[in-house]
């Protein structure tokens, strides 16, 4: 049974994620967040401590979402191989997906945190760590079953693989075209094929 104190959570942080994500910790005011949620600021606090902390929490609740989306996609294959091409089909789509979250919640509050919050931009490095250690999984476990080179660099691949994403998100976002996520996937699954493929 779901007390209703975790509702109003749930419901807190399911209204002011996107807006955090869209806004950006700073521009996002008290007032946005109690207008959107129609409750007090005390009702607020009822719940978390500070807007720092309600702002940690919706990217939290943003991420462990996202993470699942994409947990969920890569069941469709056991092979290590088959995963990776799993990886750049999910982004291939994502930015109708993300575009419901308010945004990509690592790239916007990694950005927008990166001179304002090091607490919130401590919770982005570490999710970012967190994806690239699973890629290097994904990548390590091929490398075993010999479907991956043993020549391979599981983490420097994990983290270009990355970082090339991360920049066609951006991409993507600035000049709203879908063009550079759906090539750099292209070029991503080409260099799995020829670089990565054992």
């Amino acid at each position: 049974m779901i007390s209703k104190s975790d509702l109003t959570t749930q419901y807190i942080l399911e209204t002011v994620a996107p807006i955090f994500n869209r806004n950006g910790y700073s521009a996002t005011t008290m007032n946005d967040i109690t207008k959107a949620l129609g409750l007090t600021k005390g009702a607020i606090y009822g719940n978390f401590k500070n807007k720092e902390e309600l702002a940690i929490a919706s990217f939290k609740f943003t991420v462990k979402n996202l993470m699942k989306r994409i947990a969920d996609h890569l069941t469709l294959s056991e092979s290590p191989l088959q995963k990776l091409f799993l990886i750049t089909d999910f982004y291939r789509n994502y930015y109708d997906y993300s575009k419901q979250l308010g945004g990509c919640p690592v790239l916007n509050i990694g950005v927008d945190a990166n001179n304002q919050n090091t607490l919130l931009l401590q919770k982005v490095r570490q999710v970012i760590e967190r994806i690239q250690d699973q890629v290097a999984s994904i990548i390590e476990d091929g490398i075993e079953v010999g479907e991956i080179s043993s020549e391979i660099n599981a983490m420097q691949y994990a983290k270009r693989l990355d970082t090339l994403i991360q920049g066609a998100i951006f991409m993507t976002y600035t000049m709203d075209d879908e063009f550079y996520l759906k090539d750099t996937m292209n070029q991503i699954d080409q260099m799995i094929h020829k670089e990565m493929k054992a």
